[in-house]
This record gives structure tokens, sequence and C-alpha cells, in this order.
């Protein structure tokens, strides 16, 4: 059905106009960062000063609040964005629910009006608000409590400040995925409507974790709740090694999946299907164990929240394969081309390659998207070209994976660690570059980054005659951009000069770079890049902050997994 420009004009009008009453918000950044106690009664204007948007933090408190505590404050703008994100989800749905109703549940994504790629745009947008309506509730409820002093551990106070980073990141996907598919002119009235919509969310998801972190996070003493630094230093490794019988591991339910319906399922999704729904407050330890027989599984798996503990074990690396050709070029946006996405906390993956096979050609075409709390991936291969491994947001760790890709290949805003994998840069388009990591922090306050350590950094088969592709180990994909490089080896495929800008000066003084103790002809700092953010790191004191131990408290949770992990440096 043709649909008039005239009335496609009338419904983007009024949905700006819902989005604008909602969302609305004025005024630049500001990052002042005057301190106050937590619990101590202060100004408002003093308050507001060390958040990134002083004038949109006084602009947003109930009148006449002149007074009150960094943590009351804080309660109050988590509250605000918790109904923020519901009014966008109630948008979203009313717009979507709109198509189905007219067209009918079958071909609702191919109308004139919006084309099936702006329509998975908003789908993800809606993935993206649900999961942030989950974490901002949990964090309300929590903090809302008769007694706000139950986050009085560091560990406690990290998880709810690595919910609060995701949230900031989940905000950011959603505009990204929409300019993928509608062009981000200010003229297009899609671009906009979501603009403003998302601008207001945005900086009151900010200003909220500036405050937890300043009201919770610094309060929370460090030498009483973190490892001391003689024992990351000394470091020790992971004691239970996972084997495909589960020694060490609670397991409470285990099914087959084989291609030849000998299993108990004959596709991944039937089994993940099958899993217990399970919900954040469960405390449930045990595994739901999917064994995965070799052969090539060409389906799309997502694995959804609900899906906690989940285990997935495969036959080895190119022995059972899950793959996928979804790509940008193809009409999806980054987020939805991935071959397998995860976002059910506790999630684990072993002995299993994901691949997307669309070529450099398509562009941006994900083999794996990981938004999955406390997951791991252990002996995992991950094959695609450019954003092939995408560490979406929260904490997840990979041990003895091989990666491959070119322009943007591991890529994201998740609290990641990479230990000890193969990561192997491919030959990409002519007259493309290739580049290792774009890291996508956005805020200061995230705690968000990704490290690197013990990695052997190789050239692909594909890219050893191609002696003309240049190769960095990343470029800034978010304003306050964090990768750290440390005891890896880097052959001599890296670029002498290590690093690439994103666009002009764009992030160079706000981002961190770092490298510390790598070996290999690559490794050689000296014609590295001058950035006001870059940095060698000459002593552990700096780069402790970024072991496994202290980055993603790996030692709170990755024992359960029996995958094996180093918690401090070598």
């Amino acid at each position: 059905m043709k649909v008039m420009a005239s009335s496609k004009q009338n419904l983007i009008t009024l949905f700006f106009f819902y989005f604008f009453f909602f969302f609305a918000s004025s005024s630049n950044i500001n990052t002042t960062t005057e301190n106050s106690s937590p619990t101590t009664t202060t100004t408002a204007e003093t308050i507001c000063n060390s958040t990134p948007y002083p004038s949109e933090c006084i602009s947003n408190l109930p009148p006449p609040q002149k007074l009150g505590t960094v943590r009351d404050f804080c309660i109050h703008f988590i509250h605000k964005s918790l109904t923020t994100t519901q009014q966008f989800l109630s948008l979203l749905n009313s717009y979507l629910n709109r198509h189905r109703h007219r067209h009918g549940a079958d071909d609702f994504l191919t109308i004139p009006l919006l084309s099936k790629p702006i329509i998975g745009a908003l789908q993800d947008c809606h993935l993206l608000a649900e999961l942030s309506l989950e974490t901002l509730s949990k964090t309300y409820q929590t903090l809302n409590s008769t007694n706000n002093n139950l986050i009085n551990s560091f560990e406690l106070a990290e998880e709810f400040h690595t919910f609060l980073s995701a949230v900031l990141t989940n905000t950011q996907t959603c505009l990204e995925g929409l300019e993928e598919v509608v062009g981000d002119s200010p003229s297009n009235p899609l671009t906009k409507v979501i603009s403003v919509a998302l601008s207001g969310g945005t900086k009151l998801y900010s200003i909220s974790l500036a405050l937890f972190k300043h009201g919770w996070v610094d309060d929370v003493s460090y030498n009483n709740n973190q490892p001391s630094t003689s024992a990351i230093v000394g470091g020790r490794r992971g004691k239970r090694l996972l084997q495909v019988g589960l020694g060490g591991v609670l397991v409470g339910e285990s099914v087959v999946v084989n291609r030849n319906g000998t299993g108990n399922f004959s596709t991944i999704n039937e089994a993940v299907a099958a899993a217990p729904n399970r919900s954040a407050n469960s405390n449930i330890t045990s595994y739901f164990v999917i064994y995965v027989a070799g052969g090539v599984y060409e389906e799309y798996v997502s694995i959804p929240s609900n899906k906690m503990n989940l285990m997935l074990i495969g036959d080895g690396i190119n022995q059972t394969l899950i793959t996928g050709n979804r790509s940008v070029v193809d009409g999806w946006t980054t987020y939805n081309s991935a071959t397998f996405a995860v976002v059910s906390q506790g999630f684990v993956a072993i002995n299993i390659t994901f691949r997307n096979t669309a070529g450099a050609i398509k562009h941006q075409a994900v083999a794996v998207r990981n938004g999955a709390d406390l997951s791991a991936f252990y002996s995992c291969s991950f094959e695609g070209y450019q954003d092939t491994l995408y560490a979406h947001s929260l904490r997840q760790f990979y041990r003895d994976c091989d990666i491959y890709g070119t322009i943007d290949f591991i890529f994201g805003n998740a609290a990641v660690v990479l230990q000890n994998c193969n990561i192997y840069p491919r030959k990409p388009l002519p007259r493309q570059f290739n580049a290792i990591t774009a890291q996508g922090r956005s805020d200061p306050n995230q705690n968000t980054g990704t490290s690197i350590q013990n990695c052997n950094i190789r050239a692909a088969q594909d890219l050893v005659t191609a002696n003309s592709t240049r190769t960095f180990l990343g470029r800034p994909w978010g304003e306050f951009s964090r990768t750290v490089f440390m005891q890896s080896y880097m052959d001599s495929v890296i670029d002498p000069v290590g690093w690439r800008e994103w666009s002009g000066n764009f992030s160079l003084a706000t981002l961190y770079y770092a490298e510390f103790n790598n070996s290999g002809p690559g490794s050689n700092t000296s014609s590295r890049v001058k950035w006001p953010g870059y940095r060698v790191i000459s002593t552990s004191l700096e780069v402790v902050n970024f072991t496994l131990s202290s980055f993603i408290m790996g030692d709170s949770w990755l024992p359960t997994t029996g995958v094996p992990y180093t918690n401090g440096l070598l």
C-alpha cells in the first residue's frame, strides 16, 4: 500500500511532538567535578556541578529542592530515568503496533511508510530500552529501600556502576542503529525525532551515573574490598579447567543438539527455547547446558535475558560452527547483523566457531554480539571482517579464543578482558586499513574499556602478502575510549605509530590508550602517536587497574564457570 507523503509527514510530526513533550532538554555539556560528601546535606548547585550536565541537573530537580545529599539526588534521577524509559517504550510500542494492526503481523515489515531496515532499527531500540528498564528498575528498588546503604561493598557498588554504564550504551546504540538505516542528516525527520528523545534521556542517565559513582563507588573503601596490590601483581591461575565432562561445574540439566536428529533437538534455537526462564533474583548457580554436536548450524541465535546461566558447549573450533551472513549493506543494523547474540547473565560458550560470511564488501557484519553480564567465551573462534566481535556492554571475559577481522573487529562498550587469545588482522578491501579495536566509552563515569593481556597479534594468512595494508591497535569510537594492551606479543603487522584517529582531533585528549610490557617487532613504542590520551605504562601500579581481578571483578564470578583465568599480571 502506498502512503501519501503528506500522511507520512503528519505521522512524523505527531511522533516528534510526543517525543519532544516527554524528553526535550537543553544546554551543553559541562564537566565541572566539584566534590561533596555523599551523605552530607549540600546545595543542589554543588552536587549538580559534579555531573556532566549541571544545568539539566538543576532544572530537573523538583522545586523548591535546594538542599540534599548526593545519594538522595541520585535516587531522584534514577527514578526520573526510569520514568523516561517507560515513556520511551510506550511510544515505541504504540508506533510499532500501529503498523502491525494496519498491515497485519506478517507483512508490516515491508510497508512503504517505514522500510524493513527502519522497523528493524526501531525494534533494536525497543529491545535496548527493555534492557535499560530492567536495569533501572532493579537499581531504583535497591537504592530506594529503607536502608540505601545496602550497597556497602566495592563489588556490589561496581555491579550497579556497570548496570548504569550499560544504560548509556543502550541509548547510544539505539541512535546509531537509526542513523545507519536512515542517515544522520539533521533534515531527516526520523533521526531528528529519536535524537531529541534520546538527548533528554542520555543526559538523565549520565547525571544518574555520575551521582551514583560519587555517592557509592567513590565512597567504598578500596582497601577493604579489592584484592591487595601484591596479590594482583603476583597473580594466580584459576584452578579449575572446564572439560567436556564439566568437572567442578554445577549442572542442573543438559540437552544435546545434533543436526542429524539424534539429539534432543536439531537446532540451537529450539534448545535455547527449552531452557528454563530465570530472573535476576533467582539466585540459581547451576547451569543449563546445551551440548552442540559437530556440524555447521546455519541459524541466527539470540539468547534473551531470561535464559540466565546457560552454557553452550561444542566439539571444538571449526568442528561446531554457527554461521550467518547479515550485514549493514543488506539492510540490517550493526546491532542486529549478529549471527549469534546474547544478553543473558552468566552465559558461557566453549569450543565453538561463530562466523559471519558476509565478507569485507558488506562492511559492518557481526559474528557475535555480547551484552551479557558475567559472560565468558573459552576456546572459541570469531570470524568476520568489519565489526566481528561486538563486546556491547556489561562485564565479559574471553580466554584462549581466535578472533579474525579487518576494521574495528573488536569493538563495543563493555568492560571486557581478553586473555591468551590469538588476534588475526586479515586482508581488507583495497585502500582500507585495519583497526583491531574500536572502544566506545562515551561518558567519563562509565567503568568500561577493553583490556588485552597475554595475547598474540599476528597477520592472518591472507594478509601476510598484503604489504600495503596498515594495521593499527585501535581507534577511538567513543569520546572517552579506553583500551590497554599488556604483556602481549605484537608481530610486525602492527604499524609503528600504533593507533589511528577516528576523525580529526576527536577524543585524542580524552581517550585512554595504553601499552605495558608487550613484546615482538610490532611492540616498539618509539614511533607511537603523541596524543595527550596515549601513554606507555612503565610500572605495574597503574596497569593493575586493568587486570581481570580489578577491572571485571573476575575472582567473584569466574570460578563457577570452570573457565581458566589469570587474575593479575603474569
